[in-house]
């Protein structure tokens, strides 16, 4: 197939491209340049951006594109709009975050998405994200009636990263000692590698899939203490996990993670529905997932080579300053 990819030189992009390359398709990169432009330098690379320099794009000719990097409404719309006669398929890379009502568990692709109350709003903040990525939906399957598939991810995590979300666990696990590990023990968590996302997106495109999928995991239900414990099997190293309680941790300024590079992957139980979500679609069409401790390993190596280093979200001083002062309530 030919395959056009919006973006394609960052962490989900890449490994996308990889996938596709690794099962003979025929890629072009439409993007900016600015990051990683050097990447792959075997293909196709176009230049240009959504805010009004799309003329590279015109007069071409894709089985199928894929948008990795969407945000806002105006912006998808136009490349949608003009792809949609060069085009066969038009694939958009969305978000969990759409489904308005974090606190329940069990969100399917039936929920109802979240809404602006203006929706001319194009400031990305942690209330209008999820709400601009469903009006970004609605435009491309306008666009593409019954041609867009629309994948919904949670939180992607493995290597190239660049968020240090669950990096920073397997990274700081790897040295051992006290680790701080916040909020309730058992609660659910949900997460995907990008390369079993990247997989699976190549699968359903191959087969010329439409429709809406959410698209995290594991298959089966995982804690965040089974998550932690399988870092540590991962790394070999002797650390002990002391659980410290959400309210502390808040009074302290540390917040749980809700889509910002502040803090590591954590969500607190108000919002636990957003781990918890139901993605038996995906999995009914193919979604699969590597072992967590591949997933583990293969972070950690990338971190400990890759320069410049990455930011450790919680600092070891902060870390000690907190169990300090938890252990003396």
């Amino acid at each position: 197939m030919k395959i056009l990819i919006l973006g394609g030189t960052r962490f989900l992009g890449r490994h996308l491209v990889e996938a596709l390359a690794a099962r003979g398709h025929e890629i072009t990169l439409f993007n900016r340049g600015q990051s990683n432009a050097a990447l792959f330098p075997q293909l196709e690379s176009l230049r240009g951006d959504r805010e009004g320099n799309l003329m590279a794009l015109e007069g071409r000719c894709w089985d199928t594109a894929i948008d990795t990097y969407g945000y806002l409404p105006r912006l998808v719309g136009a490349s949608a709009a003009l792809l949609a006669r060069s085009v066969e398929r038009y694939v958009f890379i969305s978000s969990i975050s759409v489904y308005p009502n974090p606190e329940i568990p069990g969100l399917n692709e039936d929920s109802p998405p979240g809404r602006l109350a203006d929706p001319s709003v194009e400031e990305i903040t942690e209330e209008t994200y999820g709400p601009l990525k469903a009006l970004c939906e609605e435009v491309v399957e306008k666009s593409f009636p019954a041609r867009a598939l629309i994948v919904r991810p949670g939180l992607i995590v493995g290597p190239h990263d660049p968020s240090d979300r669950f990096t920073y666990w397997p990274s700081r696990i790897a040295l051992g000692g006290e680790v701080l590990a916040p909020g309730e023990p058992e609660r659910q968590v949900q997460f995907i590698d990008a390369r079993d996302l990247a997989a699976w997106i190549t699968l359903m495109v191959e087969k010329k899939e439409t429709g809406v999928y959410n698209a995290t995991g594991p298959a089966e239900k995982l804690t965040m203490r089974e998550t932690l414990e399988a870092c540590r099997a991962a790394c070999g190293k002797d650390s002990n996990f002391h659980w410290v309680g959400e309210e502390f941790l808040a009074e302290q300024g540390i917040t749980a993670y809700r889509g910002k590079n502040e803090d590591p992957f954590w969500l607190p139980e108000r919002t636990a529905g957003m781990m918890a979500v139901d993605c038996s679609r995906a999995i009914a069409r193919g979604l699969t997932f590597r072992p967590l401790s591949r997933t583990v390993q293969d972070t950690l190596a990338w971190d400990q080579k890759r320069s410049p280093k990455g930011t450790w979200l919680i600092s070891s001083e902060k870390e000690a300053q907190l169990l300090s002062s938890w252990n003396r309530l």
